[in-house]
């Protein structure tokens, strides 16, 4: 079955009959989930459309494609990772977990060479998951890029859009900022002192009583 290259613009059109039967009019032949699951992981790209409404039905058909796979014993999806997803719909984190799922899955791909080498490497190493520290450090700067772009959804630690004072290392370790920073201490110790002053004159007139 010859299919559309990866370097072609418009993804192949499959249609999806009322029968549940699957048309691709690339190649004007009925095709199955596992043809195009097979689509998939050799990187054709694919819309499917409902052929009497003409809606986009292309989600629910992969997710019915990742369904298959897992009934196949092909498990992928952790019970545990399965449970938070679900937990999701609804939730007010919702809009936000399909773009951070999207990033993460996309710099698993582009790193997913070294991760076969790593892979290969790791039985003959005295630490194994020392191989994978630099693919996962890589991933933790891209994650972090792309969280700090969810404002107000910015992951805790790190400054948020705008935030100059934290993002640049002169304003964080300037003289000016170092001399603000003396004065609020000593401010506060001034503060402090006040308040012992304030707690021995009570003290003193209970006393006196």
């Amino acid at each position: 079955m010859s299919e559309k290259s990866k370097a072609d613009d418009q993804p192949i059109l499959i249609k999806k009959y009322a029968n549940r039967r699957l048309y691709n009019t690339a190649t004007s032949s009925y095709v199955t989930l596992e043809h195009l699951c097979a689509m998939v992981k050799e990187g054709h790209e694919f819309v499917v459309e409902d052929a009497k409404s003409g809606e986009d039905i292309t989600r629910s058909v992969l997710t019915q494609i990742i369904f298959e796979e897992e009934g196949k014993g092909q498990n992928l999806l952790p019970i545990s990772f399965l449970r938070q997803l679900i937990g999701f719909y609804g939730d007010n984190l919702q809009p936000v977990v399909p773009q951070y799922l999207e990033y993460t899955m996309e710099s698993f791909t582009k790193n997913q060479e070294a991760m076969r080498e790593n892979i290969a490497g790791a039985l003959s190493a005295n630490n194994p998951f020392s191989q994978f520290e630099e693919v996962a450090r890589q991933n933790v700067n891209m994650f972090q890029q792309a969280m700090s772009a969810f404002s107000p959804f910015q992951m805790p630690g790190m400054p948020g859009i705008g935030d100059t004072t934290a993002a640049s290392p002169t304003a964080a370790n300037g003289p000016d900022n170092a001399a603000a920073k003396d004065q609020n201490n000593a401010d506060d110790l001034s503060s402090l002192k006040d308040k012992l002053a304030d707690l021995e004159k009570q003290i003193d007139n209970l006393s006196k009583k």
